[in-house]
């Protein structure tokens, strides 16, 4: 793919990312759902390229990164982006993540908070247990056309039943990265989640924070998004009209918000 690099990390995973805008701009890292890739950021990059440095990957186990076996941890897929920057030579950047990512951000807030700038957590949790739910999913990734149950799965949940109706192209974008996930990625990253838990420590991060939430949000509920704020000093709760996929389903008013907490509206 055009403008697509690649770095390989310390245990040896080969990380995708890109890179949009200029270089001297302030650096923005995009950090995905599960069983996405970057791509699911192109609504943002017209809005955001010409005012950052932005800055997107594929985790590991998804898109065109490379696939370790086992469990994964939200302390190594964030120690990737770490070694990202590190790849980059840059020191700090502001960073917004969705679901999966969120947790990441979450990570980073806590243990990696001289790299932070500004903190956008969307759609995302402190934690998702109990663990069974997650060991039952891990399960069924082994399963022949396993990645078929889960596009099905993952699209009912990501997105409104009127928008899977009217714009379904946009869906089916989605679709196609949750069937070109590779099942063993899948099933390490159901494993991160799993053992996802910040809720002891989210008062430790300092970053200036934007915490948004989808009100009709079924994965990762508006209680979640306001059990992350009142653990968070200072920072601001949103909670819009959505479900999970906010970024896409509301891309103008998504944009719009976070610009405006970045401080460029």
């Amino acid at each position: 793919m055009a403008n697509e690099q690649h770095f390989e990390t310390g245990d040896g995973c080969r990380i995708a990312y890109r890179v949009d805008g200029d270089h001297h701009k302030p650096p923005l890292v995009f950090a995905n759902s599960i069983a996405t890739t970057y791509d699911m950021w192109e609504s943002q990059i017209d809005a955001f390229a010409d005012r950052f440095q932005v800055i997107r990957y594929d985790m590991r186990g998804h898109g065109r990164s490379g696939v370790v076996s086992g469990a994964y941890s939200i302390p190594r897929m964030s120690r990737d982006v770490l070694e990202l920057l590190d790849h980059l030579k840059i020191g700090k950047v502001s960073f917004c993540g969705l679901s999966l990512g969120g947790f990441v951000g979450q990570w980073l807030g806590v243990h990696a908070a001289h790299h932070i700038d500004r903190l956008v957590l969307s759609n995302t949790s402190p934690y998702l247990g109990p663990a069974p739910q997650w060991d039952d999913l891990i399960r069924k990734t082994r399963h022949p056309g396993s990645m078929d149950f889960f596009a099905d799965m993952f699209i009912g949940n990501w997105f409104p039943q009127a928008m899977l109706e009217a714009e379904r192209e946009e869906c089916d974008r989605f679709r196609r990265m949750v069937l070109s996930t590779d099942p063993q990625g899948l099933a390490g990253s159901f494993a991160a989640v799993r053992d996802a838990d910040t809720r002891r420590t989210l008062s430790l991060i300092t970053a200036k924070t934007l915490v948004i939430g989808g009100k009709d949000d079924t994965v990762t509920s508006a209680s979640h998004s306001e059990d992350i704020a009142n653990e968070i000093q200072g920072s601001t709760l949103v909670l819009m009209d959505g479900v999970h996929m906010l970024n896409v389903e509301r891309t103008t008013d998504f944009n719009k918000l976070v610009l405006e907490f970045l401080g460029t509206e």
